[in-house]
């Protein structure tokens, strides 16, 4: 009797756990299919990014160090590692074809696979879907990010036929930069299109419709900190919404903080900072549309990290954003500067935020003598020191990426995964497929008929 007393206890003990674990799998646990995404990439953005990003922005005055957007939407994490060809330290074509397609490619492969055959991406899945696409980004839209979300090609260094094949991509939004790419032909072929083409930044505010093809760099744009107050990344996001809204159906919109991977490239911690703040309010501004369209998901990650960033650097416990916070245009800028003025002292210590010694005034002469990237460089150098910021290579390094989420879906994204799961997982929230007799296949670019 005893015994099944004590049977009878333990099972009215576990009884609440299992209705939990029951509850947790029913199906109306199962997360909402939202009916807009929104795919936020830093490129390059490692974790350290983040992380010094916070420091950048905290306010001395108080003893509390204030969160930043990241740290409010953090959810998880992501490998990054490429096909096994490639090694374990991905670029940003495979990284982006993983993060669009849900597969594995080489680096170097826009949307391919390993023979070369294109991978259905997100952006095309939404189409057959009836949904809007587009892309927004800081670099020229037919970069490695942008153009794997976009298109197919064997190399991401074929800018001019990837550049032509977004004719056919029949993106509403492609805004970024990259005017040298796209000659006059191809312009007039996207007008005849239907496409209103820009050039002028200034235009962008006039465009109430879509389609749109922006340019507004012959390459890349500005860096931020040559032009804080500009905002362009964030203006962009905002325009991109307000036209792909207008489709009752949905929209996926993949939006790049592109530079902040050429900062870390560079080697660059006041560019990179720049480059992190303007990501920083893009991502508010998206976050405030999630909050208005609860039907939104937005995720944001990195496709990997770059230049091995370090919040400290030889044995020395400190770090001083004040002195990245003092700088007052970028060291490629102000070593441009520095050259074209000969009473040049002066302006670039007030341009760096602080006072040059003798032993500075000579190292910089010297570096000036042999060209303005030298210069930049020793800039650059000395900002480190003084901020005690540290770099291990100028290339991408390996290490897992973080993962932010906000909106219908999110949960999916809590906790350890891969990069091509985020690409997946964001598929499974699509609509269903139409209906078709047949099924259709990207057709391939010539140059992966090689």
């Amino acid at each position: 009797m005893k015994f099944k007393q004590l049977s009878v206890l333990a099972l009215a003990l576990l009884l609440p756990f299992a209705t939990m674990a029951e509850d947790m799998l029913a199906p109306s646990q199962t997360p909402s299919r939202p009916k807009n995404m929104i795919i936020m990439i830093g490129d390059g953005m490692g974790p350290s990014y983040t992380t010094a990003y916070r420091y950048f922005k905290d306010n001395p005055d108080t003893e509390e160090v204030e969160q930043t957007v990241f740290d409010r939407l953090l959810v998880g994490m992501a490998s990054t590692y490429p096909a096994r060809v490639s090694g374990y330290v991905t670029d940003s074509a495979a990284a982006a074809t993983a993060l669009a397609t849900g597969s594995k490619s080489y680096n170097g492969a826009i949307s391919v696979d390993l023979q070369k055959q294109p991978l259905e991406t997100i952006m095309e899945k939404a189409k057959k879907r009836g949904l809007s696409t587009g892309v927004a980004v800081t670099c020229q839209v037919n970069h490695a990010t942008p153009a794997a979300f976009l298109t197919h090609n064997e190399s991401r260094k074929n800018y001019d036929e990837i550049a032509s094949s977004y004719i056919n991509t029949d993106a509403d939004v492609i805004l970024g930069g990259g005017q040298k790419y796209f000659t006059p032909a191809m312009l007039d072929a996207f007008k005849t299109k239907g496409y209103q083409v820009l050039n002028d930044f200034n235009q962008l505010a006039t465009v109430t419709q879509p389609k749109v093809l922006g340019l507004f760099a012959d390459v890349q744009l500005p860096w931020v900190v040559d032009e804080p107050d500009a905002h362009r990344l964030t203006a962009m996001t905002n325009k991109a919404l307000e036209l792909m809204s207008q489709n009752t159906q949905g929209f996926v919109l993949m939006i790049e903080g592109s530079q902040i991977d050429w900062a870390g490239h560079d080697n660059d911690i006041v560019a990179a900072m720049g480059e992190m703040d303007e990501f920083a309010h893009a991502v508010e501004a998206v976050e405030q549309f999630v909050r208005n369209h609860p039907d939104t998901l937005m995720v944001v990650t990195a496709d990997h990290n770059t230049g091995g960033l370090s919040i400290g650097r030889d044995g020395k416990y400190a770090w001083d954003p004040e002195v990245i916070q003092a700088v007052k245009a970028s060291p490629e800028t102000l070593a441009a500067t520095a050259i074209a003025n000969d009473n040049w002292q002066q302006p670039l210590a007030d341009g760096l935020g602080f006072a040059l010694t003798d032993d500075l005034k000579a190292r910089f002469d010297h570096a000036r003598m042999q060209g303005k990237d030298v210069l930049a460089q020793a800039l650059k150098h000395e900002i480190d020191l003084r901020s005690n910021t540290g770099w291990t290579t100028g290339g991408h390094t390996g290490v897992d990426v973080q993962v932010f989420a906000s909106g219908p879906g999110a949960e999916l994204f809590i906790g350890n995964q891969d990069n091509t799961d985020i690409a997946n997982k964001l598929a499974s929230l699509l609509p269903k497929p139409k209906k078709s007799t047949a099924a259709t296949v990207p057709a391939a670019t010539p140059a992966m008929a090689n």
